[in-house]
């Protein structure tokens, strides 16, 4: 389905624009060729070089196949609200709307456009996240434990795109925040094990008082779940697999609980079950869920989650085009959320999947979050 969609893109960027260009057919037909293998080159690499979610190619070709990808994706993207628009003005002025549909100035400038700001989206995609800090009040918060600092990094995506240096820089980013405990909500990677294996080794040199804990996202099930599983507890992160875990900072009870992703069901894995890792959880301990996708908020807040932290989206990538990914999950794309009485957070994510590396707008971040004790309410 997704070249299916990529190959209409490309159909549509030919039709409204390559084909109006005062070029030779020859040129014109050069061009259309030159679309659909950018479109498309996710088919092109999945076949010759790994696979979809792990091209094994190098990080500078990847680059510049994520500029040329993304520029066919924002031309198109300019030129369905040009014909939009057209539409729109149709109703009125026919005339007006003919010429604004025609004019060739318009779809060139488009272009230029479309080329200028992949690249730089390309260059926010890859560079090392700046840390946003932001403060969330539980009500169940025990005062002793006002000012709790964790960090969560989410959706690494370490790959060829993002190799060991990249993954160095942001965890040195995130021990030089000296926090009390850090949270990896998945996606931690993409290839195969052997693939990998130099590019996660700076995770083992996270650090942090009460431990690195982290889930599986999807993409962990793509290529050797297992063996993934195996390899991260190897390098000193301790996952929780619909499973929890009570911290006693200052000695007040504290609970991190992790769950699987749905796409466990695609590979016989063990579904996300927050029944589970929340069993024999008392009621008075206030708790933070890890779930990959914020997707099920609303049943892990009448399970009992104080506070859930997830990723997956990458916070839509692109202004204006993010509400596509906020209608897929349920809502919720980035930043807080009020779910029931409990509160969701939505990481941008610290990475991206490799095969669409384009940042406008919806900045990558390592997130600093500070628990505060909410004030008690008068009765």
């Amino acid at each position: 389905m997704f070249h299916v969609i990529t190959g209409l893109i490309s159909l549509y960027v030919i039709w409204r624009f390559v084909w109006r260009l005062s070029l030779p057919k020859t040129g014109k037909t050069l061009l259309s060729i030159a679309v659909v293998l950018a479109a498309e080159h996710h088919l092109v690499t999945r076949t010759f070089f790994g696979t979809m979610a792990s091209p094994e190619i190098p990080g500078t070709v990847l680059i510049a196949l994520g500029w040329l990808f993304g520029s066919v994706i924002l031309l198109a993207m300019l030129l369905a609200i040009r014909d939009l628009a057209g539409l729109v003005l149709f109703v009125f002025a026919r005339a007006r709307a003919r010429c604004l549909w025609g004019a060739r100035s318009w779809g060139n400038g488009a272009a230029v456009l479309a080329v200028a700001l992949s690249a730089i989206g390309v260059w926010q995609a890859v560079r090392v996240p700046d840390v946003k800090t932001i403060e969330i009040a539980l009500p169940r918060l025990p005062p002793a434990l006002d000012g709790f600092r964790l960090v969560q990094l989410t959706d690494l995506h370490a790959s060829r795109l993002l190799q060991a240096p990249w993954i160095e820089a942001v965890v040195n980013k995130a021990n030089a925040l000296h926090p009390d405990l850090i949270v990896i909500t998945g996606d931690l990677v993409d290839g195969t094990t052997e693939a990998r294996a130099a590019d996660v080794r700076p995770l083992q040199a996270l650090t942090a008082q009460y431990g690195v804990y982290a889930i599986p996202g999807n993409h962990e099930y793509y290529v050797e779940y297992q063996r993934w599983m195996a390899a991260l507890k190897q390098l000193g992160l301790r996952l929780l697999l619909n499973e929890h875990v009570t911290l006693a900072p200052n000695g007040k009870n504290l609970v991190l609980a992790g769950i699987t992703d749905s796409t466990a069901a695609t590979f016989s894995q063990p579904l996300p079950d927050v029944a589970k890792a929340l069993e024999g959880v008392s009621p008075a301990d206030p708790v933070i869920l890890l779930s990959h996708r914020p997707t099920g908020a609303a049943i892990n807040a009448r399970a009992g989650a104080d506070l859930q932290l997830s990723g997956h989206t990458h916070g839509g990538q692109i202004l204006g085009a993010h509400l596509l990914a906020q209608w897929a999950n349920e809502g919720f794309v980035s930043g807080e959320y009020q779910v029931g009485a409990m509160r969701l957070y939505v990481s941008n994510g610290t990475g991206l999947w490799n095969g669409f590396p384009i940042r406008l707008g919806r900045p990558s971040e390592i997130t600093q979050i500070i628990l505060r004790a909410a004030p008690k309410t008068a009765q």
